[in-house]
């Protein structure tokens, strides 16, 4: 609006518009979990909030600030701002108890965070009460060229847990607070953990520079029992005996409180993978019987016995009903407690089911095709798995490669797609279904794939 004079004016509707606008401004500027634009790794915000969950509330982890930071976070995603805004003060009471201290750099991711949930709250107010904490949080602790090391390496730790497609960028986030403030142990260790478990969860030897980085970070962490579970995990990997070691480090793993931070998950992975599967599990169930209530102990000693069960030798005799009833106890305890019924976690209690009631595994397949819920490749490996249930259970080829061609037909690159169209390409080979052999080398052509009969 323009006064006789030629001056403009504002509304008080315009003036507060313009207030919303540069408040939203500075809050798009902050480091903070509502910045960083963070994509779960598994299927959705719940499945990350039992990951973090299952970390617990021990007073000795360094990271606990930064999970109650990302808990928070992942409660307003779910809708429950106040179970946010109780995560949010409880990350900067346990930072502010473990700095010994009021304040420090270590809180700006923190107060971003409450900054911006009371904007999204609409007490705008408090939310500038925020903005101002970190201002002046900036004018105390000036970050120089680079951001502060605590809010590069509380990102990292972020997306370490959150993204798996940003795992470089963390690693990066952690080496740049490094070379800043290279005293600060944790955040070693967790860079070498990051540099680390893609090469040992594939079992493959570590780079010269990786394997280093690990043997270092647990010369200066001795007490972070998962670096020495990945420390050993990779020496087994590269050839050298770790029996007498890894049984020492299981003892002082089964000395540590319920947690997926104290090294049991890579223990029992090494275990599983290097050792002995009948003493991952035997490990797994001492956990157990030590912390009954401990949901993700009860997950560790499912997984262990499934492993056994599972991926046996051909040569090895088949496990007691006993132990495969307890394998089946524990999964459905476990979907129980995590209360997780994703297809995944129905389609590996229906292959342990096979083993003992094949009518059981067979309805819980029944169950899971209703399903409208199913993405593509969730809809394809659910296929594929049918596939070869119908195959190998259910004695009813003609079905089973009707499945394969449905988890073929979806345009989902995955190793089950690519192993229903190795069963179809076999089945014109040798010319195993003659009623479907028109249809299937249809699709097989139409998919670019030249079918190869003989």
């Amino acid at each position: 609006m323009r006064t006789r004079g030629g001056s403009s004016t504002e509304t008080p509707s315009s003036h507060r518009m313009s207030s919303a606008q540069s408040l939203e401004d500075k809050l798009k500027a902050l480091q903070s979990h509502f910045t960083w634009e963070l994509q779960p790794r598994r299927p959705n915000f719940k499945c990350e909030l039992n990951i973090l969950q299952d970390i617990g509330s021990d007073e000795g982890n360094v990271w606990l600030g930064h999970v109650y930071n990302l808990q928070g976070f992942i409660q307003y995603q779910l809708g429950s701002s106040e179970d946010a805004l109780n995560l949010f003060n409880r990350a900067a009471e346990t930072f502010q108890r473990q700095k010994n201290a009021d304040e420090g750099p270590w809180l700006m991711v923190n107060f971003g965070n409450l900054a911006w949930l009371h904007h999204h709250l609409g007490e705008d107010e408090k939310s500038e009460d925020y903005l101002s904490k970190v201002d002046g949080l900036m004018r105390k602790y000036p970050p120089g060229l680079e951001r502060h090391p605590e809010v590069l390496a509380e990102k990292a730790w972020t997306l370490m847990m959150f993204d798996k497609e940003k795992k470089q960028q963390a690693a990066e986030l952690f080496q740049r607070a490094i070379r800043m403030q290279p005293d600060t142990v944790e955040w070693q260790s967790s860079c070498a953990i990051l540099s680390a478990e893609s090469f040992t969860k594939c079992q493959s030897i570590l780079e010269p520079e990786v394997f280093e980085r690990l043997r270092s970070a647990k010369e200066r962490d001795p007490g972070n029992l998962y670096v020495a579970a990945l420390y050993l995990e990779a020496k087994a990997t590269n050839g050298e005996q770790i029996q007498d070691e890894a049984r020492e480090l299981a003892r002082k793993v089964l000395e540590r409180p319920p947690s997926s931070y104290n090294g049991i998950r890579p223990l029992l992975r090494m275990y599983r993978n290097k050792i002995s599967k009948d003493e991952a599990v035997e490990i797994a169930e001492k956990a157990l019987e030590k912390h009954p209530d401990s949901r993700y102990f009860k997950k560790s000693a499912a997984i262990c016995h499934k492993k056994r069960i599972r991926n046996q030798d051909r040569q090895e005799p088949k496990p007691p009903r006993s132990v495969i009833n307890r394998a089946i106890s524990l999964w459905e305890e476990m979907i129980a407690d995590y209360d997780d019924s994703s297809f995944k976690q129905q389609i590996t209690l229906a292959d342990l089911y096979e083993e003992v009631d094949k009518e059981k595994a067979h309805q819980i397949y029944k169950e899971l095709l209703l399903r409208e819920d199913l993405d593509p490749e969730e809809k394809q490996r659910l296929y594929n798995s049918y596939a070869k249930h119908l195959f190998f259970v259910r004695n009813d080829s003609r079905k089973s490669i009707e499945y394969h061609m449905r988890a073929a037909e979806i345009q989902v690159e995955s190793p089950h797609r690519q192993h229903s169209i190795t069963e179809l390409e076999k089945t014109v080979r040798n010319n195993r279904n003659p009623e479907l052999f028109e249809e299937i080398t249809k699709l097989l052509t139409s998919l670019t794939i030249q079918p190869q009969n003989q």
